[in-house]
């Protein structure tokens, strides 16, 4: 079986270097690639000096056409 993958960088807004995630943008992305046939498969943040996160990255998989 072939998979085909794709990932998705959501930024984390919030005072100085980020934190906070607009979720339903978040949602309404998630939903949007559910619908054309992705699959999460993880999702991990990135973090800045003090535990702050920077970006959400989320990796989804469908199988290749």
């Amino acid at each position: 079986m072939v998979w085909e993958y794709r990932t998705i960088k959501i930024d984390a807004k919030g005072w100085f270097v980020g934190g906070k995630v607009d979720e339903q943008s978040l949602d309404q992305s998630m939903n949007d690639l559910g619908r054309d046939g992705w699959e999460l498969v993880t999702a991990l943040d990135t973090n800045t000096e003090g535990g702050a996160s920077r970006h959400i990255l989320a990796i989804f998989k469908r199988h290749a056409s």
